[in-house]
């Protein structure tokens, strides 16, 4: 048995920089026409010439022959500056502009600590239709990670829609009922992406039996029932909702330390993943929807027309990937576990 499907794109990607790039960029490339590449770097992409100078960086990692288009993003800090981002947008260079609460995930200490205080920026993101990327948690410290999504609709997001009716809003890796709720009412202002490893596990399989680092992720993994709601999400054939990866890789010494990295490495085998989860809720007729199609009808671009195809067939998922230098190699999301979808 094989599905073939329209070639899916990737609307929410990390692929760091320097021998990380280079070692993990090509698992992306050979499946995914195109992917929403995040600005959170060291030092971050702030500035259109520099979303440029990192795509080309991209570009001369790719495999010869590979048609794979990175789509840049910038970077939201409180020193942003609008003419700059209307300037990269209209020239093609930049397609959205990312949204990241100061020190709510990895390299987000240069994040925004008060929306008003980047009102300008949201007022030419609403006038241009530029969307805003958001990574929906707050960090207030005096509320709990597991209930951080919630809040952050309530007393940010909400606010932040009504005081700009025209902003076109992407919320990111969506990890709970209330987050598939809201965006269901918000559509078609809002759009959401839903991660593999958020609709295929709830935080059982991170906590219980010895905490499992590789699984650790930001926004964190939730209860089973908001699980539940994802997957429902997902493969319910709402526009709404499409696919974006956030695979984020880190060296394995990163992750299994003191103080873990957040992040799973699913991009090698991110669409067999997706399968998986679409096969479990038995909708797999659902799937190229949400994979090739929901997501370019969002941001205004056009579906793939070439194909690939998954078959049917058992197969362990490798340990590692190598990474040049002292990074050493990433732990693949669900290393040594058995799948039943490949690519081929």
């Amino acid at each position: 048995m094989s599905l073939v499907l329209r070639r899916p794109d990737d609307w929410h990607l990390h692929l760091r920089d320097g021998a990380m790039l280079e070692a993990v960029l090509p698992a992306t490339a050979a499946v995914m026409g195109r992917a929403i590449v995040m600005p959170n770097l060291r030092p971050p992409v702030v500035r259109a010439a520099q979303a440029v100078a990192y795509r080309e960086r991209i570009q001369a990692c790719l495999p010869a022959g590979s048609r794979f288009q990175p789509l840049m993003t910038l970077y939201l800090t409180e020193g942003s500056d609008p003419d700059d981002i209307e300037a990269g947008a209209r020239d093609g260079q930049i397609v959205a502009v990312k949204y990241y609460p100061a020190g709510a995930t990895t390299n987000s200490q240069d994040g925004v600590t008060q929306l008003s205080r980047v009102r300008p920026v949201l007022e030419r993101l609403e006038r241009l239709g530029l969307p805003l990327l958001v990574h929906g948690e707050v960090t207030d410290p005096g509320v709990d990670i597991f209930d951080r999504e919630a809040v952050f609709i309530d007393t940010v997001l909400v606010p932040l829609l009504a005081e700009h009716p025209g902003l076109r809003v992407v919320f990111e890796h969506a990890t709970t009922r209330q987050a598939v709720d809201f965006v269901r009412e918000a559509w078609p202002r809002v759009g959401c992406t839903l991660t593999a490893h958020h609709l295929l596990l709830d935080r059982n399989a991170m906590l219980v039996g010895g905490i499992k680092p590789h699984l650790y992720c930001l926004p964190v993994l939730k209860r089973a029932e908001h699980r539940r709601a994802l997957l429902e999400a997902a493969t319910s054939g709402h526009p709404a909702f499409f696919l974006g990866t956030d695979s984020a890789p880190h060296s394995r010494g990163a992750k299994e330390c003191a103080s873990g990295c957040a992040g799973c490495y699913t991009a090698p085998h991110a669409l067999e993943l997706y399968a998986a989860a679409f096969e479990q809720a038995g909708r797999l007729d659902r799937l190229q929807a949400f994979a090739s199609e929901h997501g370019p009808a969002f941001y205004g671009l056009p579906v793939n027309e070439d194909t690939v195809e998954l078959r049917r067939e058992r197969w362990t998922v490798p340990e590692t990937v190598q990474v040049a230098g002292p990074e050493g190699e990433v732990r693949w999301f669900l290393a040594g576990e058995e799948l039943g979808w490949r690519v081929g």
